[in-house]
């Protein structure tokens, strides 16, 4: 009866909770000082400490446990022939509660943070002539990087070439440097320690269209090692971006783009290149379709067979349900303040073509 009176405890909670995060939501710059910049960077970095070292994801090996244990209550819930139903509904809103709390304060409050064109300077707003412009530099470079990594305009360019799981790590590794040489115009972006891993999950994400994830709860970046492996440095970017605090898609495909591009090595940058050209490229499609085509012929013909690449595997894992998944985790961005879902991801242009005006030779 005790167990039972805590659980309903917890449970009302929850209700609460999302009260509270909604009013705190009000202010990004109370978050952004206090939170973002305060109290998260501690628990971040607690958190990769204890578990960075390890060589496996822990975090999937939590999940793993909360799916047993989700299986068997609804088990029990069976064999009991339903008659336990109130107990297991309050016992469900209980764990739910738990999770909502610690997802908020080891992550989750990211998302109501500033906005990252006001943190670093620069408008949210751009016309079709400017969005031109960044695409062609963005052309240029990529068509630039790929010929000195390619042996013919033609031909794709190659990552990882032997031993992919030996790449792997070291793209990881390589991460750093990336990260490290950013930080000299953004001192937040301070990324160590690492912790970023090959999700035992990789098979389910790609199932589910996901090229990678962070753990929350753990804060363990998690890469879909079964992508093509020239998407490997801008996503191990991406992740760790959302480990450093930038919760929303947009932003940290931005800061990816960016640790990519002020990386050494050729092969990130020219991940990270061809990752922002997609983007660029795409929205100058939408608004005008006839000069997409005219700078998609620009492009060398081993950029857009890398694009082919992508585009094969994720047609190889198209199945019945990936619209379902689309829709919750469409809902799932707009839940957590990112308004236009799976739309919302466009605003990385903005903050490209913005940046560029402020800082014309970073493309």
């Amino acid at each position: 009866m005790k167990k039972n009176r805590t659980y309903i405890i917890i449970a009302l909670a929850l209700p609460l909770q999302m009260l509270l995060v909604r009013l705190l939501a009000k202010y990004p710059t109370l978050i952004e000082e206090w939170y973002s910049n305060g109290l998260y960077p501690i628990l971040s970095k607690g958190f990769r400490y204890a578990l960075g070292w390890l060589p496996f994801s822990f975090g999937d090996l939590l999940y793993f446990a909360v799916i047993l244990f989700a299986l068997s209550e609804i088990i029990k819930l069976v064999t009991h022939r339903f008659k336990t139903y109130k107990s297991f509904l309050i016992k469900g809103c209980a764990v739910l509660s738990v999770i909502y709390f610690a997802f908020h304060l080891l992550w989750g409050m990211n998302y109501y943070r500033q906005p990252l064109h006001k943190a670093i300077g620069v408008e949210n707003e751009y016309t079709t002539e400017e969005l031109v412009a960044v695409t062609v530099k963005l052309i240029e470079r990529s068509n630039i990087l790929h010929r000195k990594l390619s042996v013919s305009d033609s031909l794709k360019v190659s990552f990882g070439k032997g031993d992919l799981e030996a790449y792997r790590r070291e793209v990881f590794k390589q991460t750093l440097y990336g990260y490290k040489s950013l930080q000299e115009k953004f001192p937040k972006l301070n990324y160590p320690p690492p912790s970023i891993k090959n999700s035992l999950w990789r098979y389910p994400l790609s199932i589910m269209g996901y090229s990678g994830y962070l753990n929350p709860i753990t804060n363990e970046a998690q890469i879909n090692g079964m992508i093509p492996p020239h998407r490997w440095p801008v996503v191990s970017c991406h992740e760790q971006a959302h480990q450093l605090g930038f919760a929303k898609e947009n932003e940290a495909n931005f800061i990816a783009v960016m640790a990519t591009l002020h990386n050494e090595d050729l092969y990130f940058q020219y991940s990270g290149s061809i990752f922002a050209l997609r983007y660029c490229i795409n929205d100058v499609y939408s608004r005008d379709a006839e000069l997409g085509e005219e700078l998609k012929s620009c492009m060398n013909l081993g950029i857009l067979a890398n694009y082919q690449d992508s585009r094969a595997f994720w047609d190889e894992m198209d199945n019945p349900l990936e619209p379902i998944f689309d829709l919750l985790y469409g809902n799932y961005l707009k839940a957590n303040n990112q308004p236009a879902g799976l739309l919302s991801y466009s605003y990385m242009v903005a903050l490209l073509v913005n940046y560029d005006k402020q800082f014309p030779n970073t493309f």
